[in-house]
């Protein structure tokens, strides 16, 4: 195979703007807590992380897997909003936070969903749980099952609360993962998340994420606390179309915690930006194809590419495309070619298949055989 080599800076295909300098990245905020990482959504890159794989209590925040599973559960057609389920001895017991549903008393999913994500009920997990699969046994199956799916690597539930149990864990960069999961799969019914409150059986229930009222970017995603968990936060911000998701477990108490999220935050925003730099089907290069109905074959991706960067650095942004000089017809649109490298610096940012961005059919006899010839003689 004979590969060909082209390097580009990426203001070869677009104007960016004047060539200045890009400005220094600000130091980033420094806090105590058990780990915490900060995350764009478009890309699933962490910008900013400590102790981001220490296994740690996630308190609440399980029931982001709770939500999860359930809403996976209404997208399948297996569960709907207006269903309803009759409350157990075990949910209306359990301890905690609630939102006080009544035993043997008839609730909907709807209802309990708002209980499990604005007032983050205790009694509304075990009860969507026991709905869903049974039990509560069985449900933390599916949701190692899940967590397991996702590429969740350090977490392990034992419950769908997050009640302190031996062995039920996550750590920040899981969880992390599993918001950009959420959001990703389930926009419509994300959006739960952003309500700040709601009245059941006649009593009026706050969502207990601080952040929604004093930043209003962020739409999500849960608090959590036990006196072993410490206090965390997943919070998710969206401004100008870039969404940025910070993470924190074990913070010292709840105004640390927000004002830290806070930070995470609003650094992330301050310091880069994401761009969508290739479209789908985008040419970015030709070469020639020997033996097709036409000589030159268009290269490029087959889906869109976002980059997160550092603020006024994509002037600095690079592109190397490596494939086959000796193509031969026929090819069919997406046929993987070669690959394409884009860089910052000595930053590898992403590697992706460079495929066809176009059909290319075998050209006549004649055509093929000149063809022939002069690939022999090449």
């Amino acid at each position: 195979m004979f590969l060909k080599h082209i390097f580009f800076s990426l203001t070869f295909l677009f104007w960016a703007g004047s060539a200045l300098a890009a400005p220094p990245i600000p130091d980033p905020p420094t806090f105590k807590a058990g780990g915490y990482v900060l995350m764009d959504h478009a890309t699933g890159s962490f910008l900013l992380e400590k102790d981001a794989d220490t296994p740690l209590e996630p308190a609440s925040l399980t029931k982001i897997m709770t939500a999860y599973i359930v809403f996976n559960e209404i997208r399948q057609g297996r569960l709907a909003l207006e269903e309803e389920t009759i409350v157990s001895e075990k949910a209306w017991r359990t301890g905690g936070s609630r939102m006080f549903i009544e035993v043997n008393k008839s609730v909907s999913i709807d209802d309990l969903l708002h209980g499990l994500v604005i007032q983050s009920g205790n009694d509304a997990a075990v009860a969507l749980a026991e709905h869903v699969a049974g039990s509560e046994e069985a449900f933390a199956d599916m949701m190692n099952r899940q967590a397991e799916t996702l590429g969740m690597e350090n977490t392990y539930f034992v419950n769908a609360t997050g009640w302190p149990a031996d062995g039920h864990v996550t750590t920040a960069r899981d969880m992390a993962i599993l918001a950009r999961a959420m959001i990703n799969e389930f926009p419509e019914l994300y959006r739960l998340h952003a309500v700040r409150s709601y009245e059941f059986n006649n009593i009026e229930q706050y969502n207990r994420n601080r952040l929604l009222w004093q930043d209003d970017s962020v739409d999500g995603i849960k608090t959590g606390h036990t006196s072993t968990a410490g206090y965390c936060l997943v919070a998710s911000a969206l401004r100008n179309n870039m969404r940025l998701t910070s993470v924190i477990l074990g913070a010292s108490g709840e105004r640390a915690r927000n004002r830290s999220s806070a930070r995470l935050l609003n650094f992330g925003f301050r310091s880069y930006e994401s761009r969508e730099i290739y479209q789908a089907g985008q040419e970015l290069t030709r070469t020639r194809i020997w033996k097709g109905e036409k000589q030159q074959l268009r290269l490029g991706l087959a889906d869109p590419l976002t980059v997160t960067i550092p603020r006024g650095s994509y002037n600095d942004l690079n592109a190397e495309l490596e494939f086959d000089e000796k193509i031969t017809a026929p090819i069919t649109n997406g046929t993987v070619m070669g690959k394409a490298i884009i860089s910052l610096g000595e930053k590898t940012l992403a590697t992706l298949p460079l495929v066809a961005v176009e059909d290319v059919a075998e050209g006549s006899w004649w055509i093929r055989s000149v063809d022939s010839i002069r690939l022999m003689l090449e």
